[in-house]
């Protein structure tokens, strides 16, 4: 397969310009997509352009990562209902630095390289552009009428809400990155979300009329989850790919907990798994879908991608935890750091270090921590064998709780049952 043909096939592409897929097998082709710089950190919601980057290098194209230290200041309307906060010059260069450093670690920047990757941020060329001139270099060349057929602009101009006109003016900014991109770096090709369709095509446009030249576009579907929730938000807001952000092990979890059928299209889109292995890992799913082999497969991938092995398999070790059979070797094998991201959202109780010196009493330890309404249900259980300790079964052999039973000699942690987990922390 050639690239188009591979995009297509994992489910990648939903608008594209006649001829580009007969120019990227013609020549080797420069091109780009733009980031927006409103946060430190991309979520994985920013995943799908990285790959098509990704794609596009590995397939012998040079690709440029475009930070949009100016649009950033402007805001882009495209599916959006109003308008959000411009951000300060000082927040903008903080956030390209933080998405440059994760852009980094997957596309190969090495010098010298043919199709190394490269890094533009559109502030360079707009922090001298007058107002002036722009208006007479750049906006003669578009009418009002092409600007107000985009669907972005048409739906905002019929909302309440309405339209400002620095929001008109950011189809007009990104059309001018693509023109300056092709007279500058010979980029041929503009990428991006399907949202994106009417200000990429403002740049071919743009690049057709002020150039005489001639460029090209292809833009992906907005992922969605099969049950209508938004891709890559949570109860914790969004996915991100800082690790600072959202946790390796949390990462993990959201792949890991896909649907079948969100799994069924996230392993051609997330991962870059041949169509062979694909295929034999969605007939293995359709064998046996209790074994969750599809989304077990996605998760390793993309945690690994976006973090490491090291951290897939320190989540495996977490999952087991909560959701397997752990061994407490395991559970005392873990940092302080790693043990409360695991047990983000576990009930947290605190006592006294004291009380454990000379060791607190079972039945009483129970029900102070509240983890039993009262001593007497504690009792009954314990009896019955139906608490762990560090996931360690304990019986009536077990008369008290002491400070040699500490995990980095400051928790505990209680399991009642089979669910129900609680952190005690000595103070």
């Amino acid at each position: 397969m050639n690239l188009i043909e591979e995009l297509q096939w994992r489910g990648m592409i939903q608008d594209i310009m006649p001829g580009t897929a007969e120019l990227l097998q013609k020549e080797t082709v420069s091109g780009y997509i733009g980031f927006d710089p409103t946060s430190d950190s991309l979520h994985i919601g920013s995943l799908v352009p990285i790959l098509l980057l990704v794609h596009l290098q590995r397939a012998g194209h040079k690709p440029y990562a475009l930070v949009g230290g100016a649009t950033g200041m402007v805001g882009d309307p495209s599916g959006k209902s109003e308008e959000r906060n411009l951000l300060s010059e000082e927040v903008l260069q903080f956030n390209q630095a933080g998405v440059r450093k994760q852009l980094e670690k997957f596309l190969d920047f090495t010098p010298g390289k043919a199709n190394t990757a490269e890094m533009v941020n559109n502030y360079d060329w707009f922090k001298d552009f007058r107002f002036l001139d722009f208006i007479r270099d750049v906006g003669k060349h578009i009418t009002v009428n092409y600007m107000m057929s985009k669907d972005s602009v048409k739906k905002r101009l019929d909302s309440e809400v309405g339209m400002s006109f620095t929001e008109f003016t950011y189809q007009l900014i990104q059309g001018y990155d693509f023109y300056w991109l092709y007279q500058n770096k010979n980029c041929k090709l503009q990428m991006g979300g399907s949202d994106q369709w009417g200000n990429i095509v403002t740049g071919t446009e743009l690049i057709r009329r002020k150039a005489g030249g001639e460029a090209f576009a292809f833009t992906c579907p907005l992922i969605k989850k099969a049950d209508g929730g938004k891709f890559g938000k949570t109860e914790k807001g969004n996915v991100w790919l800082d690790p600072k952000k959202t946790s390796p092990y949390q990462f993990y979890q959201f792949w890991l907990n896909a649907s079948d059928s969100d799994a069924t299209q996230w392993i051609k889109i997330f991962t870059l798994l041949s169509k062979e292995e694909i295929e034999a890992l969605l007939a293995r799913q359709a064998a046996a879908p209790h074994e969750r082999t599809l989304q077990k497969k996605l998760a390793e991938e993309i945690t690994c991608f976006v973090h490491s092995r090291a951290d897939y398999e320190f989540a495996v070790k977490a999952s087991e935890i909560l959701f397997g059979n752990a061994t407490t070797e395991i559970l005392q094998a873990l940092t302080e750091e790693q043990l409360l991201q695991v047990m983000e959202g576990v009930p947290t109780i605190e006592i006294s270090k004291t009380l454990l010196e000379t060791g607190y009493d079972m039945v009483s330890f129970l029900a102070d921590t509240q983890i039993f309404p009262s001593k007497g249900e504690a009792r009954k259980m314990w009896q019955a064998g139906g608490l762990s300790l560090n996931k360690n079964k304990i019986g009536t052999d077990k008369t008290q709780v002491t400070s040699t039973d500490l995990l980095n000699n400051q928790y505990l942690l209680v399991q009642k049952g089979k669910k129900n987990y609680y952190l005690v922390k000595a103070i």
